[in-house]
């Protein structure tokens, strides 16, 4: 094992774990296989847990960390939208679409010593989709849930629906619980009290403490299923400011700056500090007030023009930062026709002067504030080259979602947005129907909607990707809904941490507690 890399207390732990090893392997000769580093990996969360209920919670710092307890049938690949077995072997789907299969690992065991099996499955999918949980929605479309053996077990839907696999390889999507812990502790609330800080799942790692508003830590789950972690312990400490993330990175108390380090340092790393970066669903996108002057055609072109992420997409995200393509993540949907912005500056400038005085206000909530204002800042200083003047509101917490009826709000307001699965259907049906509970105007275009809901139907990735990107087209030539960036992961850490699994899906900075490691 080279060594020679990393900070010398990492060293010190390995050399350390190194010797154990030697000396284990003295004792035991060749009946065990090499021993894995025992180590402590601390990862900082800003945002605290509201609750570790895998069917309760919309989690997104700690994501990995419910993930890495609790499993589902099926996960994604990390860095793709390919979709794998997890607690399923393999599945089978019926020709008309209505009947899914799927045979189940065996051996597996939950974190109680409650065995893996077909009917916890049905148990567990049964309390997502039949209470009143705010994720039970991943379920609406299923009508029956059978275990037809010890390990098989068949979904029956009551239409077809093929984002059903990425609904549930989706993070977010259902998990499979202890039917053991479900009853013991079932009380008037299905478990919900319970489980927002207890958990007993088949996943690698054991939530071991659960101290609200302080941190987490998990340990590795020894009668694991599937590959055992690097690590014997996950810590994660609660420390809402990025800056002090830096802080405890550089100073060695933690392991990473998950998310949201400082764009501008990327470039010049301290010594002993390295990048991992993948593709992301973190989408810049714009939403146009009705009754904005950006309804006039002729404005929005003005605007879009000066807008351009091409011109400073490099200068608020460096190499991390994408024009966007389409209305879609890139790694979902890589549209034939991306979208271009007009270009015509002089034209601009004419159209703004024979308009008279323009004045916007580009919204940002207070959430990512941080994260978008130097994106807004970029923008307004574009808008004003071209005689527009345009002002930043930051709109308080939660205020995004009542904008549909607010008369006073922002001509534009611009969010960073994640959908909760890789198929296109999740990106529309949330963020750009008519009913998209993310609609924050309630903007509609039938036309586009309706090719949204024909996509919806077809297994043809070409076809249906196709009526996906005319819909696109649509919303945005229509002024709806303007995409600007896409934003990749980007986590930073020591040198020579590797494996960490980053997942499109996520919601960025969630690393994989299972497949991080220290290099050899």
């Amino acid at each position: 094992m080279s060594i020679s890399g990393l900070p010398a207390y990492r060293q010190s732990y390995l050399r350390i774990a190194a010797a154990v090893a030697i000396l284990v392997g003295a004792f035991v000769g060749n009946g065990m296989t090499e021993a894995h580093a025992q180590e402590v990996l601390r990862l900082p969360i800003a945002t605290d847990f509201d609750s570790f209920d895998p069917d309760n919670a919309f989690e997104m710092d700690g994501l990995a960390a419910i993930n890495n307890v609790y499993e589902g049938l099926v996960e994604y690949v990390p860095g793709s939208a390919e979709i794998r077995g997890l607690l399923a072997k393999d599945w089978t789907i019926s020709e008309d679409g209505l009947t899914y299969t799927f045979n189940l690992v065996e051996g597996a065991t939950f974190h109680d010593g409650t065995p893996f099996n077909a009917e916890a499955v049905v148990t567990a999918f049964t309390r997502r989709r039949d209470s009143d949980l705010i994720l039970s929605y991943f379920l609406w479309n299923l009508k029956a849930i059978e275990a037809t053996g010890e390990n098989t077990v068949v979904l029956t839907l009551g239409m077809p629906q093929p984002s059903l696999l990425d609904s549930l390889a989706s993070p977010w999507g259902p998990k499979v619980i202890s039917p053991t812990a479900l009853a013991e502790h079932a009380g008037e609330d299905n478990a919900t009290s319970w489980l927002d800080t207890n958990a007993v799942g088949t996943g690698p790692f054991t939530l071991a403490s659960f101290d609200r508003g302080q941190g987490y830590s998990f340990e590795r789950f020894a009668d694991y299923h599937g590959e055992p972690a690097f690590f014997d312990t996950i810590e994660l400490p609660l420390i809402p400011e990025v800056s002090q993330q830096v802080l405890n990175l550089q100073a060695e108390e933690t392991d990473a700056v998950p998310a949201n380090y400082p764009w501008a340092q990327l470039a010049a790393l301290p010594p002993g500090l390295e990048i991992t970066s993948a593709p992301s669903t973190s989408l810049i996108i714009g939403f146009v007030k009705p009754e904005s002057p950006l309804n006039e055609p002729e404005i929005r072109t003005a605007f879009l023009t000066a807008i351009n992420p091409a011109g400073w997409v490099a200068d608020a995200y460096g190499a991390y930062g994408h024009a966007a393509k389409s209305l879609y993540p890139t790694i979902m949907l890589d549209p034939a026709t991306p979208l271009t912005f007009p270009s015509d500056e002089a034209a601009a400038k004419a159209t703004v002067a024979a308009k008279g005085p323009i004045t916007l206000t580009i919204g940002i909530s207070t959430e990512e504030a941080n994260s978008l204002g130097r994106v807004g800042d970029l923008m307004v200083a574009e808008l004003a080259a071209i005689g527009i003047d345009a002002t930043i509101t930051i709109l308080p917490s939660g205020a995004a979602f009542g904008l549909a009826e607010n008369p006073n709000g922002p001509d534009f307001y611009m969010g960073k947005l994640t959908p909760d699965a890789l198929h296109p259907e999740n990106q529309a049906s949330i963020f750009f129907t008519e009913k998209a509970p993310i609609n924050f105007y309630g903007r509609a275009l039938p036309e586009a909607d309706a090719l949204v809901a024909e996509a919806g139907t077809l297994t043809d990735i070409a076809a249906r990707n196709a009526l996906y990107e005319e819909a696109s087209r649509l919303y945005v030539e229509n002024g709806l809904f303007i995409p600007l960036v896409e934003v990749d992961d980007v986590v930073v850490h020591p040198e020579g941490l590797v494996d960490l699994g980053l997942r499109a899906a996520y919601a960025p900075g969630n690393i994989d507690y299972g497949s991080v490691r220290w290099a050899d």
